[in-house]
């Protein structure tokens, strides 16, 4: 385990444990944020952002599927506001006539905001569509050469990112 996420879960447990230690006076009735209603009739505006390229902006969707790194999710009209660093795999966009769109994308962060929109900022995406399999496999095997052999630490840590993008690629490409 890391010394980030060491310290991460460590705090996390702390301050668990310091809120639940605490006794809340009586306010009332408080009112709760729940989950986004699956019946909602409004629109997810979403934008999806590379570096180099602008691919949807403000764009009107049912729902958002995302892989993100505590799991995969869909997003909704009126989600709650949150940040999800993605991990690689399948961007999925539902448009309002239930045709769906497939992007894959090699990870960044969604940030679903106030108001129904989400952003998306990711490294790299592409239609998923636009893939060979063959590359794949064939780019697959190169990335666990290059971890099997006797290269430097610095392109075996490469190559396992690659290896890890080509495996989630190679999953979805082929279900």
């Amino acid at each position: 385990m890391s010394a980030l996420r060491t310290f991460v879960t460590s705090s996390g447990a702390f301050a668990v444990r310091r809120l639940a230690s605490r006794t809340t006076p009586s306010l009332g009735v408080i009112s709760r944020r729940g989950y986004a209603e699956a019946v909602s009739p409004d629109k997810l505006q979403l934008s999806l952002v590379l570096p180099h390229e602008t691919i949807f902006k403000s764009t009107d969707v049912t729902q958002v599927n995302i892989s993100a790194a505590s799991g995969d999710m869909g997003i909704l009209a009126s989600h709650v506001p949150s940040v999800e660093p993605l991990r690689p795999g399948v961007l999925e966009i539902i448009e309002s006539g239930g045709q769906s769109q497939k992007w894959f994308v090699s990870g960044g962060f969604a940030v679903v905001h106030p108001g129904s929109s989400l952003t998306i900022n990711a490294v790299e995406a592409a239609s998923l569509d636009k893939f060979s399999i063959e590359a794949i496999r064939s780019n697959l095997a190169e990335a666990q050469r290059v971890i099997a052999g006797s290269g430097s630490e610095e392109e075996k840590i490469e190559a396992r990112i690659e290896l890890e993008v080509y495996e989630a690629l190679q999953h979805h490409v082929t279900s």
